[in-house]
């Protein structure tokens, strides 16, 4: 009998990622007018206890700070996500956007309201970005990506560099402002939903060569 968690979805390709991408462009539009939406739509631990805006675990995925987190999210989900949905087709792959995405900013709620953090407003599409990072990184591993335009490395290499910088950042808090957490928690949940759902165990290729 197969296993419900791994049937395949009928590939399609529809460029959902360009869908994303100009949706969120379109979210940073409407907040650009009125700064009060995002209020409403940015991940806030205090207003989803007191008001119940569970929507926010969604909507804080297209809620940008400013031009230029938006631009940097935005380049990163079309250089990667254009070519993880080629792979895994659209449907799996805005399954992978969206689960990854919600379940790091759920994460990120319930380590805020331990840690008695609740006035923070998370916002940004980084936790969901950073898991199409590792996506790309785990299905085309021995891609070369030029950092800045000059340095090359490859996807695998990077998604480590990238790790090593949040879990410092995090622990020495050297950045503020920056939610390091959601990002590790992005690519996490990639980790988990590549070997859960697509039954491949990422770390066969990162450090084996699989």
């Amino acid at each position: 009998m197969q296993n419900p968690i791994r049937k395949p979805f009928d590939y399609n390709y529809n460029n959902f990622a360009l869908f994303i991408i100009t949706i969120n462009f379109l979210v940073f539009l409407l907040t650009s007018f009125n700064r009060n939406y995002i209020i409403y739509l940015a991940m806030n631990p205090a207003i989803i206890m007191e008001f119940h805006f569970v929507w926010q675990f969604i909507t804080y995925m297209f809620t940008h700070a400013n031009l230029t987190h938006i631009l940097f999210n935005m380049l990163a989900l079309f250089f990667f996500g254009f070519a993880l949905e080629r792979k895994l087709g659209s449907k799996e792959f805005l399954l992978f956007y969206f689960f990854c995405g919600i379940a790091a900013g759920i994460f990120s709620f319930f380590f805020y309201v331990s840690t008695g953090n609740v006035g923070v407003f998370l916002l940004g599409a980084s936790g969901a970005v950073y898991a199409v990072l590792f996506g790309y990184a785990v299905f085309f591993p021995n891609s070369v990506i030029y950092v800045m335009g000059i340095i090359p490395i490859r996807s695998t290499w990077l998604v480590i560099i990238y790790t090593c910088i949040e879990i410092f950042s995090q622990l020495t808090r050297t950045t503020s402002g920056v939610a390091h957490l959601t990002h590790l928690a992005g690519f996490a949940f990639a980790y988990l939903y590549i070997w859960i759902r697509l039954g491949i165990n990422p770390a066969d290729v990162f450090f084996r060569g699989r």
